[in-house]
């Protein structure tokens, strides 16, 4: 069959009828009836599903040989598939000046904030939107697009992988993805693509490119305008009308690619003639269409999202404890679980990112999956656990390997009737000493095992010998620097830090037993305070000289908190006033860690310092050097890197001397944090921000970060060693820490959130008959001044399957991991090869399991480890973040910031980091938000998706991830809901200065509160909130970041990305073709 369109026939001749469509060549299925000269659907390529396709029927009064639902041209051009809406939507089509009538339409989701419409267009927000193609009312603008809403939450499961590979079956993903509104290109070679390459396509000039007209759903850019804001627009929204479009556009999330535009191409009159704008008739203009293969749509819903994971995972850890000795199925950071310590530390001490490890690195290699564990040595434990077990050898010390230094542990084998144990680590055989020396059952396990707690419990605390104390162990001595320059007491801070102070000190639970307290102030000089309780109040005294500094009081200067209440409440009340009048604008930061660690060098301690300027005076003073013509260049990374030396050689200094500082940041100009951090980073200490800070809005937060702060657990003066089986080593540690060696991690101060990414490498090769051991032993001072050795024991077993490997590979800690050396890497090369990094370590992933363990798949099909399926959703968040994501919008230090946030953060914090919480509290039901008996916990609603699409309009939700707390309000959420929950009868009324949520007797108001205590991360219990509104306030810009799935942060939408990962997999295990450009996501 000749497949070139035939010659255009000449003036008066007639063209003859087509022959009648072939039979169908599938047995026992019948063709629906076509119109004359419609072709025949093409077979579905091998291997994948045939997908419905839709053809539509030729358009009254035209030719029976013109291809139907095309304009003639002079030729004849191929058959193009019509999608199954697009054929919906072109049966609506009406005469000219008839009228339309729309079928009824549900409520509209709610449009994604990438533009607002006028405040007088609210109305159109939610109205259901023309029909694709028809012709549009005189005068009448089209409504925003906005999805049509579910009836219930999506419920997503197991199935979630199986209904997305359905939908992705048969999708031609191994080619570059085609321009919004271009068809995608036929296979090289094929009969489509000779006759593409024969078609004649309109160009710039034609009527068919002259005009694009809008989709339904995007609305001309002249109508869009921010609300309350006439002629002026946020960066990245439309702009007002009759203003330039400048920079990139935002479509709203989930909407379909712009298509061509009011031309009279897509309108039709009587006949199926083309009409002009005006609605008269006129002759048929050439106009041909590309090719366009049916593309089908991917279902949003049916994505694997962390919600439905993590509520699968609690209701199997809700039924039953979780026993440490089956060293597999390990519960998820998030979940809420009870461990039985059987051997095997509790995961909450030190998580593995496989729990199967591959016995050669060639195997670990062919899965590109990171091989490394997450340390948290003091992490807090459920009130259900037990504690750890304190053991005392008294003068010898623990049982130690004599080669390796291994602690004793459960898994060192004893032979020789018990005269002798194998080291598991090493595997060299010690003698048991005389006083430790115990007969052996029949399967060679010791009589007293269940007697001594480090021969069945993975986690024990050893109380040190003198062989390990170098000097003499003090309590903690907690030191508060705050600055009180003119910017400090203009914003707040001064009065707040003090307030915060106090609350800290004798608020809740307080310093632990025996911790002392000391206070500094500064501007251009130093103050210190005598706190002796023998004094009435504080006895201040000044050092000028900042250049010779040194600490004028030697007796009172750290004292008890309780014997010295009376001093220093007096102290902490007249703060404010005392320097209500000070002009000084320059802080010496340099200067007040001078004095600090005069103060602390033989005893130890914490140093919180409150800063709000770029240090300009005195010693480490600063230089501004932030320049806007470096963002998003290569040459950005210098501005990571510190100006100069000074607080990096006092860093090492304090650690020296065992003390820590955790530094809290207040700025409203750039101060250079990329400096000033590494008093944080290198002291293992911790970076707080917060920017433009305002003491009604901030001070709630910034008192509950201190306190949490103060109470936590907290040890001093550490040291952290991790030891693993033969054939595997410590390649890299990621977190805040100083290493003056490759094996040995100092740790000026440890508390409940430290946590520290070690990378693991190969050195040899693995027995896969025998476990795999680690241990990770921390050496402290504890905050009463005792030494201690807690170690943490781990055992999983070794494997020479790729699928086990997949199978027990727990993406949490990845991710962590991934991260905390991504943000190290952005310090010595470009964030843009960082960004590609993380995307190609995705598809690399994710391709090697397509390789090894679904290589019959078909080639369209999405497939992703069960384990490792949520793996794309949090690289795009990553890609998000403003620690990794492109755009000169991000200011340095909130960069700098997000890098020390992700080097800190633990497993559990990361998760809450990547994908936000959201709670819809508009519609609760039975005992939600009411405590749970068995549990203890407030029971939670089914969360929300982290997508603009999938929020009611007539809802509340709660947001947390970050340590704030936002409420956003949706335009239409009922009256009564206002005045149940907020005490106000509309939503103009809503106050939004108002930065907690009221207690008012009401049920409604009462859940609400408790679900808000209960989503809130621990150290952020009492957060600022943050009402929202919809549509009217601004600050819905910044709400709409958050939402991860979105299109936002210069980056793709959830789907999308994945799409653009399934392509290169495609590419990636093609065996030959041509080199497809790299993909890139901004």
């Amino acid at each position: 069959m000749n497949n070139m369109p035939p010659p255009p026939p000449h003036a008066g001749a007639q063209r003859p009828p087509p022959p009648p469509p072939p039979p169908s060549s599938t047995p026992g299925a019948a063709r629906p009836p076509m119109a004359g000269g419609q072709r025949p659907p093409p077979p579905a390529p091998a291997g994948s599903q045939p997908l419905p396709q839709a053809w539509s029927p030729a358009p009254p009064g035209t030719s029976g040989a013109q291809n139907p639902g095309m304009v003639s041209q002079g030729v004849n051009p191929p058959y193009r598939p019509i999608p199954q809406q697009q054929q919906q939507q072109q049966q609506q089509f009406q005469q000219p000046g008839a009228s339309t009538q729309l079928p009824p339409r549900p409520p509209q989701r709610p449009m994604a904030p990438q533009g607002f419409p006028p405040q007088q267009q609210q109305q159109q927000l939610y109205q259901g939107a023309a029909p694709y193609g028809a012709p549009q009312q005189s005068g009448q603008q089209r409504p925003m697009y906005a999805p049509p809403p579910s009836q219930s939450q999506p419920q997503q499961g197991h199935n979630d992988v199986a209904s997305l590979t359905q939908q992705m079956s048969g999708m031609a993903m191994n080619q570059q993805p085609p321009a919004p509104g271009m068809a995608a290109s036929p296979p090289p070679g094929s009969q489509q693509n000779k006759q593409r390459t024969r078609r004649v396509y309109p160009t710039a000039s034609s009527p068919a490119a002259a005009g694009v007209p809008p989709v339904s759903g995007y609305p001309p850019v002249s109508a869009m305008q921010m609300p309350g804001y006439p002629g002026t627009c946020a960066p990245g929204y439309p702009s007002p009308a009759g203003a330039p479009i400048t920079g990139p556009q935002t479509f709203v999330p989930g909407a379909q690619a712009p298509m061509p535009s009011s031309s009279a191409a897509y309108a039709r009159g009587a006949g199926g003639a083309p009409v002009s704008p005006s609605g008269a008739g006129r002759p048929p203009q050439a106009q041909p269409a590309p090719y366009e293969p049916p593309k089908p749509r991917i279902d949003p819903a049916q994505m694997p999202t962390p919600i439905s994971v993590h509520m699968h995972d609690q209701e199997i850890h809700d039924e039953q404890p979780y026993s440490t000795g089956l060293k597999t199925n390990v519960p998820l950071a998030s979940t809420n679980f009870t461990a039985i310590d059987d051997g095997n530390s509790n995961p909450r001490f030190i998580r593995l990112t496989m729990y199967s490890v591959p016995h050669t690195e060639e195997l670990l290699k062919a899965t590109q999956l990171p091989l490394g564990m997450v340390v948290q040595p003091l992490a807090d434990l459920a009130p259900t656990e037990e504690p750890v077990k304190l053991i005392d050898f008294g003068e010898e010390g623990p049982i130690r390997c004599m080669r390796c230094k291994t602690y004793i542990n459960p898994y060192m084998v004893f032979i020789n009737g018990g005269k002798h144990f194998v080291c598991n680590i090493c595997r060299h055989e010690n003698e048991v000493p005389d006083d430790y020396f115990c007969n052996l059952d029949m399967v060679g396990r010791r009589l007293d095992s269940q007697a001594r707690p480090e021969l069945h419990n993975g986690t024990v605390e050893f109380v040190a010998t003198k062989d390990f104390i170098a000097r003499e162990p003090h309590p903690a001595t907690f030191v508060f620097a705050i600055d009180v320059t003119w910017g400090a007491v203009q914003n707040g801070m001064v009065a707040q830090a003090a307030a915060a102070i106090k609350d800290a000190l004798y608020g809740g639970r307080g310093l632990p037993v025996g911790a002392k307290v000391a206070i500094i102030t500064y501007d251009r000089s130093a103050h210190f305070y005598g706190l002796s309780p023998s004094l009435e109040q504080a006895q201040m005294m000044v050092v000028p000289d900042i250049h010779d500094m040194f600490v004028p009081i030697h007796e009172g200067f750290a004292a008890d908190p309780i014997e010295s209440r009376h001093v220093i409440e007096g102290l902490l009340d007249s703060l404010p006033s005392m320097f209500v009048q000070n002009r000084t604008a320059e802080p010496v930061l340099g200067a007040v860690v001078q004095a600090v660690h005069e103060a602390l060098r033989t005893s130890g301690g914490k140093l919180f310092a409150f800063h709000t300027a770029l240090p300009t005076f005195g010693p480490g003073s600063l230089k501004q050097r932030d320049d806007p013509k470096l963002h998003n260049t290569d040459k950005e990374r210098t501005l990571y890197e510190p100006q100069d030396s000074f607080y990096r050689d006092w860093a090492v200094k304090l650690v020296e001397s065992g003390i820590s500082c955790n530094l809290y940041t207040f700025p409203s100009a750039p101060m250079d944090l990329a400096t000033l951090s590494q008093l944080s980073t290198v002291t293992s200490g911790e970076l707080y921000s917060y920017p433009g800070f305002d003491g009604k809005r901030d001070g709630r937060r910034f008192a509950a970060d201190l306190r949490a702060d103060v109470e936590r657990s907290y040890g001093s003066n550490a040291v952290l060693r991790i030891r693993t089986s033969d054939g595997l080593r410590v390649d890299e540690h990621y977190g805040n820490l100083f290493m003056r060696n490759h094996v040995d991690v100092e740790l000026a101060g440890v508390t409940s959130d430290t946590a520290i990414g070690a990378l693991l490498q190969y050195d040899g090769r693995l027995d896969e008959k025998q476990d795999v051991y680690f241990q990770a032993a921390l050496l402290y001072t504890t905050s009463d001044g005792q030494r201690r050795i807690r170690v943490h024991n781990i055992a999983v077993p070794c494997t020479t399957l790729i699928g086990a490997m997949f199978r027990n590979a727990e993406v949490d800690t990845s991710m962590n991991l991934i991260a905390k050396a991504a943000v190290t890497e952005a310090l010595s090369q470009p964030l843009r090869s960082i960004r590609e990094r993380l995307s190609d370590r995705c598809v690399q992933i994710l391709t090697a399991y397509r390789r090894n363990c679904a290589a019959g798949s078909p080639p369209g099909q999405l497939i992703l480890p069960e384990a490792f399926k949520l793996a794309p959703l949090y690289t795009l968040s990553l890609l998000k973040s403003p620690a990794i994501r492109g755009g000169a919008d991000v200011p340095i230090d909130q960069r700098i910031f997000h890098m020390c946030l992700l080097r800190q953060l633990s497993v559990r914090k990361s998760m809450d980091y990547f994908y936000p919480t959201i709670v819809p509290v508009h519609a609760l039901t039975g005992n939600q938000g009411e405590i749970d008996e068995k549990t203890g916990l407030v029971v939670l609603p089914t969360f929300a998706r982290a997508s603009y699409t999938m929020l009611d309009p007539a809802g509340a939700y709660l947001l947390t991830g970050d340590g704030s707390l936002i409420m956003w309000l949706g335009r239409q959420v009922p009256a009564q809901f206002l005045q149940d929950a907020l005490g106000v009868p509309s939503l103009e009324q809503v106050d939004i200065m108002q930065h907690s949520l009221p207690e008012l007797d009401s049920a409604l108001n009462r859940k609400i509160n408790a679900i808000a205590r209960q989503i809130l991360p621990t150290r952020a219990g009492f957060a600022s909130l943050q009402i929202i509104r919809q549509g009217i306030d601004q600050a819905e810009v910044q709400f709409a970041t958050k939402l991860i799935e979105d299109r936002n942060s210069d980056n793709m939408t959830y789907v999308d990305y994945v799409c653009a990962v399934h392509r290169q997999i495609q590419v990636e295990v093609r065996p030959k073709g041509p080199v497809e450009p790299k993909w890139s996501y901004n």
